[in-house]
């Protein structure tokens, strides 16, 4: 099965015809929120709101452990994460869509793993964050529906709330992060610890701080404005995207590094 993760400017599908709503309970605590089952054409899809139905939980307060596992144990096998993010490289700018294909974690004190306590002592293969079946799905969908995005790049990952200051975008620009967001670790990372196939589409919805427009500060108002239209794209990146996964084999809906 699969599922969407929805962040910022995505707290629900319009397109989604609702069959029914779930509360999970975990191991590790309440997931963000319900999970809403539904159906985009043919295709049976688990839409969870990262932030809370209503945007209601900061990037820090998400509970990315009890989201990961209540996917997994419902029986998804995919997911197509969304995420909105500040750019740093030139070709970023706002409105632009990507797929990244690496991630550099610079968050703290996150529950980032479910390897602790009792469980055995794993280390896990994380030299390419993303599920590469996942990435090629975006892309495919992507050029399906004429909607122009970036094949690659690397996204930086903050601790928020807040945003960066202009020299530790600075710092990233050095790193090679391509864009900065706040919500990709640990949620990638738990799903690879589960097994699960992922991948995230990331809008730009303005310059990371210092840069360009956001050179004397970061307007957020037209951050806003960038993110509304910006969606209406992702929206239809995503409904073909479900399509397109439905028509996969079932042995090809699921991770593939």
């Amino acid at each position: 099965m699969l599922a969407i993760i929805g962040g910022t400017g995505l707290t629900n599908l319009p397109n989604l015809e609702i069959t029914n709503k779930e509360v999970v309970r975990t191991p590790y605590g309440d997931p963000s929120g319900y999970l809403t089952y539904g159906r985009i054409g043919d295709a049976t899809v688990v839409f969870l709101a990262r932030h809370g139905y209503g945007h209601t939980l900061s990037p820090h307060e998400v509970n990315y452990r009890a989201n990961i596992w209540a996917l997994q144990s419902v029986g998804v096998t995919r997911v197509m994460a969304v995420n909105a993010v500040g750019g740093v490289a030139e070709n970023m700018g706002p409105g632009v869509l990507a797929v990244p294909d690496q991630v550099i974690d610079y968050t703290c004190a996150r529950k980032h793993t479910y390897f602790e306590g009792d469980s055995p002592v794993t280390h896990i293969d994380f030299t390419d964050p993303y599920c590469n079946r996942a990435r090629l799905l975006y892309l495919a969908a992507a050029k399906a529906v004429g909607i122009d995005v970036l094949e690659s790049g690397t996204l930086g990952v903050t601790q928020g709330p807040r945003l960066e200051t202009r020299a530790e975008v600075a710092r990233l620009a050095r790193d090679g992060c391509a864009m900065v967001g706040m919500t990709t670790m640990p949620e990638a990372s738990l799903a690879r610890e589960l097994d699960l196939s992922y991948a995230t589409l990331a809008l730009s919805m303005n310059h990371a701080a210092g840069l360009g427009s956001s050179s004397q500060g970061i307007k957020l108002a037209d951050a806003d404005a960038v993110l509304k239209v910006g969606m209406e794209k992702v929206k239809t990146i995503l409904a073909r995207a479900v399509e397109l996964h439905s028509a996969m084999p079932a042995s090809e809906r699921g991770f593939k590094s």
